[in-house]
């Protein structure tokens, strides 16, 4: 279900809890590497970063 929600192109928002606390990031995706079950994405400020699928609440 998360596959299928990474899988559309352009802006990505994602809520996820990162130490125990809930964050919002948005922006496209880089880099889905399965292995280490984490996420990249670029923002608009070309800034990266990476969010274990563990930890995602929400994508929209």
């Amino acid at each position: 279900m998360i596959l299928k929600s990474l899988k559309k192109e352009g802006i990505t928002t994602i809520t996820y809890y990162n130490k125990g606390l809930l964050k919002t990031c948005k922006g496209s995706m880089h880099k889905l590497n399965l292995n280490d079950q984490t996420l990249s994405l670029k923002d608009e400020n070309q800034n990266i970063f990476s969010i274990r699928l563990s930890g995602i609440k929400e994508i929209y």
